[in-house]
């Protein structure tokens, strides 16, 4: 239940990372509920998370899985590059994920 916890976290990481481009500086009440609402439940899940994995493990993670979903978001719906460079580095992220995923003990 831990790593789904944290799959989930990181998944609403991508959410209010996402929609924080929309609050306007928290000026549109819609988005900022939204950014604000995801970003609360990704922290009480990663909270969840780390009660049985350890930290560096579960931030390094939750981040990475926030940094991978917001650049795929942003190349896909924003108009932001998509370029090899960039495809490699994302690569290298999601490479890192998987291998704490394999290799950390709880």
């Amino acid at each position: 239940m831990d790593w789904i916890n944290l799959i989930i976290a990181g998944l609403l990481e991508v959410v209010w990372a996402s929609s924080l481009k929309y609050t306007d500086g928290f000026t549109k009440p819609i988005p900022s509920l939204i950014t604000i609402a995801t970003l609360v439940a990704s922290f009480i899940l990663l909270a969840q998370a780390l009660k049985t994995l350890p930290v560096g493990t579960g931030y390094a993670v939750w981040t990475g899985i926030g940094v991978v979903g917001t650049a795929i978001v942003g190349s896909v719906f924003l108009g932001e590059p998509r370029d090899l460079t960039r495809f490699i580095c994302i690569s290298l992220i999601i490479g890192g994920i998987v291998g704490l995923r394999f290799t950390s003990a709880k």
